[in-house]
């Protein structure tokens, strides 16, 4: 079964004087602000695009390592992923970097290393942005 996910957008003004609001349609779950100010100089009340990149980056890495952990015979009890999306005015998004550290009883660290890489490629979310580096960094607890 295909599925789409939608969110919308409703900016007024222009880019540097502008604000908007994104609203997560399909699931109703939130409404946010963004603005240019936030996406350029950083904000702990407004969010970006890239936050919202981040977002879905870390948690379809996570999924990803799961059902490959599981795969391999060693579901994790725990997956904690933070991804840092980077953003550079004039350039775009210059990286994504993923930071996991897990709890995964009968695997040793180098089975662990090569799998979180494996899922890192194999995330649809990696794959869309393919365009940019993405780094991982993957810690048993």
């Amino acid at each position: 079964m295909t599925v789409t996910s939608e969110a919308t957008t409703a900016w007024k003004g222009s880019l540097t004087d502008g604000e908007g609001t994104v609203s997560l349609v399909s699931s109703g779950a939130a409404s946010l602000a963004v603005d240019w100010k936030a996406r350029s100089e950083g904000s702990t009340s407004t969010t970006t695009p890239e936050e919202l990149i981040a977002a879905a980056h870390a948690s379809c890495f996570s999924m990803a390592l799961s059902h490959a952990l599981t795969g391999n015979g060693t579901p994790p009890e725990s997956v904690d992923t933070t991804a840092s999306v980077t953003f550079q005015p004039g350039t775009g998004i210059t990286g994504s970097h993923l930071n996991v550290n897990a709890v995964v009883p009968g695997i040793d660290a180098e089975d662990f290393a090569r799998i979180a890489e494996d899922a890192k490629a194999g995330c649809p979310v990696s794959q869309a942005l393919a365009g940019v580096e993405i780094t991982l960094e993957a810690t048993l607890a």
